[in-house]
């Protein structure tokens, strides 16, 4: 909890060093057609090895039966209240992939989509497009103007682009046009301000117009959806508020933003986890003495309904541990940012299993690594922006409150 008033006279610098996994959508509910979590039908060798030797509990992201975005669940993780420090997406998307945004930008994350004859999408995700085409048709929409803004737009990964507003009459107060299901037509941008009118307007014209271009180009997508219009905001730094050297390892750029915003070392990495790993191997050394690492495909399969696949993303996490348990790391966390059960294809409320494994953890030798048995072990259930102090005092990094 980084807005605890007394933080500053208790954390303490000390030489172990912390590593903290988020595996994106990491907890599930049981599937009706197999009676199991995806955690439960995995085989995790190492993830339960671990859980046995390790302090375990499950996290609520924001608030009980509160379905979290990924950039709050990861607010909450680092401490931060995430209702409190509501960030928006499309701010975490552009910093995280360098793009020029400027106090008073207001930045949305957009999707291209499938829209079929009768408005209605079809796919939010243009049946995940390649990085490929998604940079030739942000080259397309680069022709568009909006009288009285500067309009600039970014190709980020797959499908996903990041749209920029730049000028004094730029608001973030704007509603988003993506429904987030499909089966509806995308909805019209309003003001949620008297601010917000002329963005609005500029949304909608934006939607417009590139619907039009896109339909010309006759590629695999017609149409946009926007959300997460924000600008960037005023945090706390990470670093300077846990006494910490940290560095951050993420192949997606939302992540990268998110912890760049915070004042983590965003170290280059590419688009594997396994060459976050490499990073994580080479700077380990170094002086940093706290690593985010981030681990994205259990949660695209837990979007894709695919309990098979989330399964499999599982295992291939449990696997690609053993080299990080190779760092001896004093204090290692496994966690999730919200939980993405493919029984309902979509992230949920349903509290996440973590672990933290350190010299002072105290574990179970019956346990798994499951949400049931992580429910039981020694931590229970906390806020997950309670987490980061459990954390730091299994690395001996906080002093004694009060006399």
């Amino acid at each position: 909890m980084i807005d605890f008033q007394y933080l500053s006279s208790i954390r303490k610098q000390t030489d172990s060093k912390i590593v903290m996994i988020v595996v994106d959508g990491l907890g599930g509910m049981t599937d009706p057609s197999t009676g199991q979590s995806e955690l439960e039908a995995a085989k995790l060798p190492n993830l339960d090895k671990l859980a046995s030797a390790s302090s375990c509990g499950v996290s609520t992201p924001v608030l009980p039966g509160i379905t979290p975005g990924s950039g709050p669940g990861h607010m909450a993780l680092f401490g931060y209240n995430p209702i409190k420090y509501l960030l928006g997406r499309g701010v975490l998307e552009g910093l995280g992939i360098g793009a020029p945004i400027e106090k008073g930008d207001v930045a949305a994350r957009g999707n291209f989509c499938l829209l079929g004859e009768d408005g209605k999408i079809i796919d939010r995700r243009a049946g995940r497009i390649t990085t490929e085409e998604c940079v030739e048709l942000v080259e397309l929409l680069k022709q568009i103007e909006i009288p009285g803004f500067g309009i600039e737009i970014h190709p980020v990964m797959d499908y996903r682009f990041v749209l920029v507003f730049k000028g004094e009459t730029s608001s973030p107060d704007v509603s988003e046009t993506d429904p987030q299901i499909t089966g509806v037509t995308p909805m019209i941008s309003n003001p949620t301000s008297e601010r917000g009118t002329g963005t609005a307007l500029a949304v909608n014209l934006f939607t417009q117009r590139s619907a039009e271009i896109l339909r010309e180009y006759n590629g695999s997508a017609n149409g946009i959806l926007l959300r997460g219009f924000s600008n960037i905001p005023e945090l706390p730094h990470f670093g300077i508020s846990y006494a910490l050297n940290p560095a951050a390892i993420a192949a997606y750029p939302m992540y990268r933003g998110v912890a760049g915003l915070l004042g983590m070392d965003v170290l280059e990495s590419k688009q594997t986890f396994e060459d976050e790993i490499k990073t994580l191997e080479a700077n380990y050394s170094k002086d940093y003495d706290y690593f985010f690492l981030h681990y994205k495909p259990a949660d695209s399969a837990g979007e894709d309904g695919n309990f098979a696949q989330k399964v499999a993303m599982l295992e291939e996490f449990d696997s690609q541990l053993e080299r990080i348990l190779l760092l001896k790391p004093d204090v290692l966390v496994v966690c999730g940012d919200h939980s993405t059960p493919s029984y309902i294809a979509s992230h949920s409320w349903h509290p996440v299993p973590f672990l933290i494994s350190s010299n002072l953890s105290q574990g179970r030798a019956e346990a798994k690594f499951t949400e049931n048995s992580c429910q039981e072990g020694s931590i229970g259930s906390i806020r997950a922006e309670e987490l980061m102090l459990l954390v730091l005092s299994h690395a001996d990094k906080l002093n004694k409150f009060g006399p």
